[in-house]
């Protein structure tokens, strides 16, 4: 186990699923008391008990990041059930992949609420805990995308999670001196998120994640960053496959 993981209560969203659900499982492994949120609760249930079957240490907690009051909620919930909350990983995303000139507002809308909004929300849950308490660590999971515009097709999924980014540096620069803030900038990862995009776009985007590497690699991209000594930050991880070149 390592001794900058072990006992550290970690909130993940969209931890049902994919690279959530892996990074769970892995930080459990680590020995940290893992508090799973996302909105199905029949796959929470099956992560939980995958980890508790392993020895491992973990709760589901129901949530839908675009809603405020769940969210702080939900954060309240984990430090009354755990005692503290020393990192929360805002993992919970949508990747629709569709040309601007479709003009699906709808998609808009609801990137801009899960993967702007449900960052913010957590973070505005979690911050004011993690200043009283001088110390905590956000990791916010950006990507590949929010380092290069992913066009056409992903230029509104692009400017979410370059808002991401930016807001994660931003954070940093406020509050570094009692909050350890992390970016993480993957590339093709195997995860559900590539069945976010429909219509014309569907076959595209999932010809680009032929060569994806497993979530566990930003597992241990994550666990990396949480596992450093309290004076050092890890601001930014960026992973990609190997043969990927966006």
């Amino acid at each position: 186990m390592s001794n900058g993981i072990e006992n550290k209560v970690i909130l993940i969203t969209g931890g049902s699923t994919g690279l959530g659900a892996e990074t769970a499982r892995y930080l459990a492994s680590c020995g940290a008391k893992v508090a799973i949120a996302a909105r199905r609760k029949p796959e929470l249930d099956k992560v939980i008990a995958d980890i508790q079957s392993n020895g491992g240490t973990a709760s589901a907690y129901v949530l839908d990041v675009t809603d405020k009051v769940q969210v702080e909620n939900t954060v309240a919930a984990v430090v009354a059930d755990f005692g503290k909350l020393d990192v929360l990983i805002n993992n919970a995303g949508l990747m629709p992949i569709r040309p601007m000139a479709e003009v699906n507002t709808d998609e808009w809308d609801a990137m801009i609420d899960v993967n702007i909004k449900g960052t913010l929300y957590g973070i505005a849950a979690a911050l004011p805990r993690f200043i009283a308490q001088e110390s905590g660590h956000i990791i916010n999971l950006s990507s590949v995308a929010g380092l290069k515009v992913f066009a056409p097709g992903g230029t509104v999924y692009s400017g979410t999670k370059f808002a991401v980014r930016a807001i994660s540096e931003g954070l940093r620069q406020e509050v570094g001196d009692k909050v350890r803030v992390t970016s993480i900038q993957p590339g093709a990862v195997d995860s559900d998120l590539k069945y976010s995009t429909s219509g014309t776009a569907a076959e595209t985007v999932l010809n680009f994640y032929k060569d994806a590497i497993p979530a566990n690699s930003v597992a241990r991209a994550i666990a990396f960053a949480i596992e450093q000594p309290a004076d050092v930050d890890v601001n930014e991880i960026v992973l990609r496959p190997t043969k990927q070149e966006f």
